[in-house]
């Protein structure tokens, strides 16, 4: 699957996910996007999945209308994150039937 990284999603989380090919909205140079157009960027290109921290996303966004599913991780810290690399693995793999999954990091 082809996953985006939204800004505040820790980049060493990529490690997790080698069977699939991830970027970061950084590289892509849509770090000034607002959530509506890197919503609609990502789907222009092809992203199937995006990851991002920003709890707040459903509620600012029509999500039913996206083909993109959404991945919410609870926190930023990396530390965390990476102790529940397996949840996000898990969580990326029922994206292809759930579209919108948050994942809750002690």
């Amino acid at each position: 699957m082809r996953v985006l990284f939204d800004q505040g999603t820790p980049a060493p989380l990529r490690h997790g996910l080698l069977a699939h090919t991830v970027e970061t909205a950084y590289e892509r140079g849509w770090s000034t996007l607002r959530n509506g157009e890197l919503l609609q960027a990502a789907e222009a290109a092809g992203f199937e999945v995006m990851i991002t921290t920003d709890m707040d996303l459903q509620h600012q966004q029509n999500l039913a209308e996206r083909r993109i599913a959404i991945v919410v991780l609870s926190t930023t810290s990396w530390p965390r994150i990476r102790a529940a690399t397996q949840d996000v693995v898990g969580a990326v793999a029922r994206s292809a039937t759930e579209h919108f999954i948050e994942v809750h990091i002690p």
